[in-house]
């Protein structure tokens, strides 16, 4: 069994044409981009309309994607505050969502410049966890960053500053390594900033598993790892799918659809099946998720985060920002 792509349909688009799309399940919103932080009331313009155009970032040509058969929205973000307002009438169209709610501290740094302050994140954090359920909030401290006045047990700190505060508003933390070497331009934009970042080895990819194990002992969470390839299975931490079906399955095994899309039956609810043929090809080799349709474009996230992959320069994001329409079809 394998997955063929979506569901081919046909968009009547805002200008009245009639064009060719697909139809995903599930909807990434966004890798990209932070949406539910910039891009709120376009996404539920959107919503409303029926599709949304997203952009190829490599050759420019346009895909329309329709919410027509959409069961599932996965929310990315570092502040989904201006979303919140909106979760209602997700909830009346009956889309199911969850947030990977990204809470770093790199305050003192300056790495992620347009965040809000990081009192204010953690009170969003516990106002989303009350308002939708501990159990669609994923914490992530994504990425983990190690520099010449960062070290290890400074980044630990960190960590445990901000898992005192909310882990009682989540059930699952999410980390990663930064990889800064494989991303010429994040290297080029890190050099830029004077940033002396320094590349993780096992010995203290190791060191942070182990501080982790001791500190969730107080928490209690899963802890898991996104995209890497280093097996920290003795330190309890697994290897992460960010879209999961296993998760899917336990939050909404309620909806029929959704989870004929996953191909379970009622009596695999209690144990658990790997569907390598949803696996999502189109991400790095060590990531478990499966697939989604991501809506998310390059260049558009204002966070101006300085590790980013996704924004190419600072210019070009506020450019982008700048002639932002939220009743376009597409981002920009």
């Amino acid at each position: 069994m394998a997955f063929k792509g979506w569901e081919k349909v046909r968009i009547k688009t805002d200008r009245g044409e009639m064009v060719e799309g697909i139809a995903p399940v599930i909807i990434s919103a966004s890798r990209s981009t932070d949406i539910p932080a910039f891009y709120a009331k376009w996404f539920i313009n959107r919503l409303n309309a029926g599709y949304v155009r997203w952009i190829n970032p490599f050759n420019r040509r346009s895909q329309y994607v329709s919410f027509e058969k959409a069961r599932l929205i996965v929310f990315w973000s570092k502040n989904p505050a201006p979303i919140m307002k909106y979760l209602r009438e997700i909830d009346e169209r009956g889309i199911n969502y969850y947030f990977q709610f990204t809470l770093n501290d790199y305050e003192d740094e300056g790495f992620e410049p347009n965040v809000p302050p990081l009192k204010e994140r953690i009170s969003t954090f516990k106002e989303l966890s009350d308002m939708i359920g501990k159990e669609k909030v994923i914490w992530r401290f994504d990425p983990l960053i190690l520099t010449k006045e960062l070290d290890v047990k400074k980044l630990l700190d960190k960590i445990y500053k901000v898992g005192s505060k909310i882990h009682r508003y989540t059930d699952k933390l999410v980390i990663s390594f930064a990889d800064i070497g494989i991303y010429a331009k994040v290297r080029r934009n890190l050099k830029k900033a004077n940033i002396n970042y320094i590349e993780f080895d096992r010995k203290t990819m190791e060191e942070i598993a182990e501080s982790i194990q001791r500190i969730n002992k107080e928490w209690g969470l899963e802890i898991a790892t996104c995209a890497e390839e280093v097996d920290l299975d003795k330190y309890s931490i697994k290897h992460n799918k960010c879209i999961d079906d296993e998760l899917i399955i336990k939050l909404f095994r309620k909806d029929r659809k959704l989870m004929e899309f996953l191909g379970v039956e009622e009596k695999e609810f209690l144990f658990p099946v790997k569907r390598d043929y949803l696996k999502d090809k189109g991400q790095r080799k060590f990531c478990g998720c499966i697939v989604s349709k991501d809506i998310g474009q390059y260049n558009t996230c204002g966070h101006l985060c300085v590790y980013c992959y996704a924004n190419y320069s600072k210019e070009v994001v506020l450019r982008n920002l700048g002639r932002h329409d939220e009743n376009s079809d597409s981002i920009v």
